[in-house]
């Protein structure tokens, strides 16, 4: 067994903004983050991968609030739906932070007071634009309009005495330290953009507190203010392994983790990792983070970001539970070249599915077990006969595991699984050009045939070793089913050989196994949740949405074509009444509504609000109704048109109404 190395290796994602339930976007960097660090896990190495949530803001006061909570208590559940979510998702982080654990408070206490010490932090007065959801600062001139240049929402005038950090001060070494260091930010084109849009021209000093609400960090030499989002929040990656206290302990996780071999953000939040974190680094004397990676977003059909308002969310857990957790992280790692933006959809999920999974691996596995235990009565035979062909085969196993180690070295994820499948391909092939079932039809081909099943479950075993970063389970279940049962440092010993040819062994007894990816007839499964669907056209087709997190209130203005005036006349908007109203049987989140239009006619409506809204409040209320919207079938009922709706920050949709009491069935343009 190969040396253990236990090279120390630390690892984050973002913390995330508890405001809403995070859906596959968010998922997704957690997910590329487990794989890296189970990759590092089987290197030998000893990882440190640190997630958690970012707890504190005015929005996140305003959230609790409005649920008549205090904010604690809001963010403690929220924790744990966070925390269910990685554990559904089979995320193996070690630590998790919050922002409002007692250490990380002290140490972001800490941090203000000597960088206020050291004349890095003074006191002004601050009068500006201010954005709520991406709680960040801007100039006149950078929001001449009234509108936040990152997500495009109405911004807040606010004038307050506040704490700023020397920026500026620090823009000169950041460039610098760009420049000599040209992979410290990735994707390349990611700190091009900085260099340019605000290296270059300069950087300004950062508003660091807040005085408008408390729910925040106390700043220690004046109670009234409370230290501001990003020496809070990006003090996490520290704070974590016990700084400051750790900083003169050699025996700590500072001392043996730090500086952070990589940052894995989303490209919408890489300024602040990228020029706000090694400025407030560089300030505290501490070495910057080896590489910040910031990938791409998770963009829908049409090359939109998710968003409850478009109809067009994708949750993973639901994902998970229909189709299997090792199908979503798959498709999320294979689809999605790291760094890129990368699209879902529907079909492309099944499809992939289907052909990797299902007709691939699947029945590499299926075929191979039933075939040994038809012909061998499920024990291999030692005496094996190798012909020429299998070198052709062997050489495949070689050269697709060294491209997958480069791959996984330089983050591109879906090229090391490229590289995999093309030898899981070529021992399909090898399967038809051997021709196991001819061979075990003459007697004397016997130790030949051992020879073909040999391979095959070397083939079996290699690749699921190789797919233990990416679906563990299954990679597991696979093992298992070929007799091999691997601890932790087997698995490593087997990882540090992976592509060499080894002469497949074991002493288990193989059962015919059971489709581990079984076929999707997808025409069916999509119609089927197209039925399901309670997304654009059961529910809103309005948004007035406030984001309300760092990590998603970036979501750029989607461009919309302009239209005519005859095109808008197209659209018969009125108003009615809703006379009845009732859950849709087995559809959590359907109500079906009667609405009584003009001269007594009545429509039906199913419109996907019943989490914000119960059959008893509906009745009675005036609302906004889209009448000539094609009619269909949702769950069995005839949905004759669409009620508008508007979604506030905190994911509520409610129900566009005139401001007072008008006829039913009166026009609305």
């Amino acid at each position: 067994m190969s040396e253990i190395s236990h090279k120390p290796y630390y690892l984050t994602t973002p913390i995330y903004y508890p405001s809403c339930k995070l859906t596959l976007g968010n998922s997704y960097t957690t997910v590329v983050s487990d794989v890296l660090a189970r990759y590092h896990r089987l290197l030998g190495e000893d990882v440190f991968f640190l997630t958690g949530m970012d707890e504190h803001g005015q929005k996140i006061q305003r959230t609790a609030e409005a649920a008549g909570m205090e904010p604690q208590a809001y963010l403690d559940i929220q924790a744990e739906e966070i925390r269910a979510l990685w554990k559904l998702l089979n995320i193996s982080y070690d630590g998790f932070i919050r922002t409002t654990d007692e250490h990380h408070v002290q140490a972001v206490q800490t941090i203000f007071e000597r960088l206020y010490e050291q004349g890095d932090i003074y006191e002004s007065d601050y009068e500006g634009w201010y954005c709520t959801p991406c709680e960040a600062y801007w100039t006149e001139s950078q929001a001449s309009e009234g509108v936040c240049p990152d997500c495009n929402r109405a911004l807040e005038w606010t004038k307050e005495r506040s704490y700023f950090f020397r920026l500026s001060k620090y823009g000169p070494k950041i460039l610098e330290y760009f420049k000599s260091h040209p992979d410290f930010l990735q994707p390349t084109s990611r700190m091009n953009e900085l260099i340019t849009n605000f290296l270059e021209p300069g950087l300004e000093d950062i508003a660091v507190t807040r005085s408008s609400f408390d729910w925040g960090v106390p700043v220690p030499i004046d109670p009234g203010h409370v230290v501001y989002v990003w020496i809070d929040a990006l003090s996490n990656y520290i704070s974590a392994l016990g700084y400051p206290e750790a900083e003169t302990d050699p025996a700590g996780n500072f001392k043996k983790f730090w500086p952070c071999d990589v940052h894995l953000v989303g490209k919408d939040i890489s300024r602040f990792h990228a020029l706000y974190w090694p400025a407030i680094l560089m300030a505290l004397g501490l070495e910057l983070p080896k590489q910040i990676f910031a990938h791409g977003w998770l963009l829908m059909e049409g090359g939109v970001k998710m968003s409850k308002s478009k109809g067009n969310v994708v949750y993973a857990q639901d994902l998970c539970e229909r189709y299997g957790v090792d199908c979503v992280r798959y498709y999320l790692m294979r689809e999605i070249p790291f760094g890129m933006d990368g699209r879902f959809s529907d079909r492309s999920f099944l499809e992939r599915l289907n052909a990797d999974l299902a007709n691939d691996l699947g029945n590499l596995l299926s075929r191979s077990t039933a075939m040994l235990s038809k012909y061998f009565s499920g024990r291999l035979p030692e005496a094996r006969e190798p012909e020429a062909i299998d070198e052709d085969w062997k050489t495949v196993l070689s050269v697709s595991m060294a491209d997958y180690r480069r791959a996984m070295e330089g983050l591109h994820f879906n090229q090391a699984l490229a590289a995999l499948w093309r030898f899981i391909s070529r021992s399909n092939k090898y399967i038809d050009e051997t021709m196991p079932w001819i061979l075990a039809k003459d007697e004397s081909k016997r130790n030949r045939l051992a020879s073909v099943l040999a391979n095959l479950f070397e083939s079996l075993r290699q690749s699921a070793i190789a797919l233990l970063p990416f679906m563990p389970d299954s990679a597991t279940k696979i093992l298992s089913a070929i007799g091999i049962s691997l601890d932790s440092e087997a698995e490593i010993a087997a990882f540090a050989k992976l592509g060499t040819y080894e002469n497949f062994e074991t002493s288990v007894k193989i059962e015919a196994a059971q489709p581990l990816f079984p076929r999707i007839d997808i025409d069916a499964e999509l119609a089927s949740l197209e039925d399901e669907n309670m997304s654009s056209e059961a529910a809103v087709s309005v948004s007035c949405k406030t984001t309300s997190t760092a990590e998603e209130a970036t979501e750029p203005p989607v461009s919309k074509a302009e239209i005519a005036f005859e095109d808008f006349e197209k659209l018969h908007l009125c108003i009615g009444r809703v006379r009845a109203c009732e859950k849709v049987k087995d559809a959590d989140r359907l109500l079906k509504s009667t609405l009584e239009l003009s001269s007594g006619r009545e429509v039906t409506v199913v419109s996907g609000i019943a989490e914000h809204y119960s059959p008893e409040e509906m009745l009675g209320k005036q609302v906004l109704y889209l009448e000539n919207l094609k009619p269909r079938k949702i769950r069995g009922v005839l949905s004759q048109g669409m009620l508008l709706c508007a979604e506030d920050g905190d994911g509520r949709l409610v129900l566009l109404r005139p401001e007072s009491d008008v006829d039913n069935g009166s026009e609305v343009g």
